[in-house]
């Protein structure tokens, strides 16, 4: 199993400090936010991809993923009028372009909130139309397009391993894939690991992260609720052998690359034990 680094949490630090601890640390690969300063699809297109590939080639590391910034402002493809939704189309489209060009084999997609006036019909309407579009963008630059769940706090719209199981029944694209980032299930006391059984070969990474109950915050292994040794011994059992990246997102900003560095080194542990 591949581990990776999301970079969303260095967002006030060079992009290339992240290239340059991804492979001081031992990651595996890059999963880049795609946000300002640092790798904005739009900065991308008029220039800035250049600068990215540099890093990518001066450190070898790989962006095997690329997650735009979609799910608060100003774009969220689940809330708001059909302008808006299209504009936010638009702009995913123009970030699977982005993600193929950066060598990127996925790009992620988490369908926020929609809203505290919008009905289930009105939801799963507007998500399957909006995913259907991008997954056959996705199909036609050739780079999987990978939804995730998210937890209450941050969704009513795609919360759970049924909701996901219900997507790709709506949406039947190769091109479509699933995933589990572990906080959400935890959260809401549904099983992680059923989302391996019940998505199968749809199953397509994961965000191994630390969590506590009562809240979506992000935290370094082993410093929350989460069992995660005995949860990297199930993957192994399980078979599982694709990716997963340490989702630190914001709650370490002030110093990025001592808990990049201090997430690794537990994940590494736990692996180990584990028998990766």
């Amino acid at each position: 199993m591949k581990l990776g680094m999301f970079t969303s949490g260095y967002q006030r630090n060079p992009l290339e400090h992240c290239f340059q601890d991804a492979k001081r640390f031992g990651y595996d690969f890059i999963e880049l936010w795609g946000g300002r300063p640092h790798a904005y699809a739009p900065d991308l297109k008029a220039g800035e991809l250049d600068d990215v590939k540099r890093l990518i080639d001066k450190y070898e590391i790989p962006v095997l993923g690329y997650t735009p910034e979609h799910n608060g402002y100003p774009y969220n493809f689940m809330i708001g009028s059909e302008l808006q939704r299209r504009d936010a189309v638009e702009y995913l489209k123009l970030s699977l372009d982005m993600a193929k060009e950066l060598g990127s084999d996925y790009m992620l997609i988490s369908p926020a909130h929609a809203g505290y006036e919008t009905t289930y019909e009105e939801i799963w309407n507007r998500m399957e139309k909006t995913v259907r579009e991008l997954g056959d963008h996705a199909e036609k630059v050739g780079v999987k397009l990978v939804v995730e769940t998210l937890t209450p706090y941050e969704s009513n719209a795609f919360k759970s391993a049924n909701d996901a199981v219900e997507l790709f029944k709506r949406v039947n694209s190769p091109y479509v894939v699933g995933m589990v980032d572990i906080v959400p299930p935890f959260v809401q006391h549904e099983s992680i690991m059923a989302y391996l059984s019940k998505l199968g070969d749809k199953m397509y990474h994961m965000h191994i992260i630390d969590g506590d109950q009562g809240t979506d915050s992000h935290i370094v292994p082993g410093e929350g609720s989460i069992p995660l040794p005995e949860l990297f011994k199930e993957l192994k059992e399980a078979g599982y052998e694709r990716t997963a990246t340490l989702e630190l997102v914001t709650g370490y900003i002030n110093e990025p690359r001592l808990y990049a560095r201090r997430a690794i080194d537990r994940a590494r542990e736990y692996m180990k034990e584990a028998g990766f």
